[in-house]
């Protein structure tokens, strides 16, 4: 062949602990053909958050096991925070700080029991579930042998997916940057315009690459997280818009205002002109919202496009248009933070 593409992806991470064999992991999740009625789900990265929402919705009782404070610590603060109050507003256990030493399996219920690190016992369970990451599927490949290089468990590629092996090409999971479907789907495009389709410096961008966790709510970011920022700009040159209400949906619904889900955003801008740098929601609608916004961002766009934007309502995307300070940016007071949060939680209404 003249050209070699290496995308085999990666397969789920399953640790060494005494007991790992008596637990499932995410491919495991597709072979049940029962809903468990107890299950832990161990992780606190996408898949983690994405299993126990799903099956906490099935009628499992359902716990996530996490080793930090929450899931989803590498995300912004006011979406990580915000799931894990909606995941225990919906009555699904967080298990926080909680480090897995072994797993026991009582042989005549079938039920099995985590003993983390600290002696701790959590349990029992029908079913446990790792979701604690994946690893790129190269092993099987013997590539040291066809002069491919890796970096640890990764192939190592440039900007141009191209390997150490002249004609030999990598992308997706196997390398190990940005590890989405769609970003290995939009690399395999630019690969295919350089190759056949006469486009010679077409290459993938991994910056502000938008994405969508389907946790109960689905959350959506792009670009940078506020601490992000501010560590690569400083606090001085960093100004964050947030606002957290109730969807509109919920308005009529006869229960408690506090009992409502919420929705939450936040826009992370840098500099005197507001270039939006980062921009993060969680909430109903946020998976299908934020396609649109990732343009915006892709073409640089600052806060006062944002105010420019006329709002659609009623809808919850309107709130990242009309956030306060509105159209009024540089002839009022500087100030590093505003934000529009109802406290308490006040019932939407139809008109602004």
């Amino acid at each position: 062949a003249d050209h070699i593409l290496i995308a085999v992806g990666g397969k789920p991470t399953v640790p060494t602990f005494p007991g790992a064999e008596h637990c499932i992991t995410s491919d495991g999740f597709f072979e049940l053909e029962d809903l468990p009625k107890s299950v832990a789900v161990v992780g606190a990265g996408y898949i983690a958050v994405e299993m126990a929402g799903i099956l906490h919705t099935l009628g499992a009782d359902t716990s996530l096991v996490v080793r930090g404070d929450r899931a989803l610590r590498s995300f912004d603060d006011l979406v990580a925070s915000t799931l894990d109050s909606e995941m225990k507003r919906q009555g699904l256990k967080v298990v926080p700080k909680t480090v897995i030493g072994e797993v026991r399996l009582d042989e005549a219920t079938g039920l099995k029991t985590i003993v983390a690190d600290d002696g701790t016992v959590v349990g029992d369970f029908e079913t446990v579930l790792l979701a604690v990451g994946r690893e790129p599927l190269v092993d099987p490949l013997a590539l040291d042998k066809a002069g491919v290089d890796l970096d640890g468990k990764y192939i190592q590629v440039d900007a141009y997916q191209a390997t150490s092996a002249p004609q030999v090409y990598a992308l997706g999971d196997v390398c190990g940057n940005i590890e989405l479907t769609p970003m290995a789907i939009a690399a395999g495009r630019r690969l295919a315009d350089r190759l056949f389709g006469g486009a010679p410096n077409a290459k993938a961008d991994y910056d502000a690459v938008p994405t969508v966790v389907f946790s109960h709510p689905p959350i959506g970011t792009i670009g940078l997280t506020e601490a992000q920022a501010r560590a690569e700009f400083g606090d001085d040159d960093v100004t964050v818009y947030t606002s957290t209400f109730v969807n509109l949906w919920y308005g009529p619904m006869p229960i408690d205002p506090a009992d409502k889900p919420r929705t939450a955003m936040k826009l992370v801008c840098q500099g005197p002109e507001e270039k939006v740098v980062g921009l993060h929601v969680i909430g109903m609608g946020a998976d299908e919202m934020l396609q649109g916004f990732g343009v915006a961002m892709k073409m640089g766009a600052t806060k006062a496009d944002f105010d420019s934007c006329v709002a659609i309502h009623p809808t919850a995307s309107e709130e990242f248009v009309t956030l306060p300070v509105w159209g009024t940016r540089g002839s009022v007071p500087y100030s590093p933070v505003f934000s529009n949060e109802e406290e308490p939680v006040k019932e939407p209404t139809t008109a602004r």
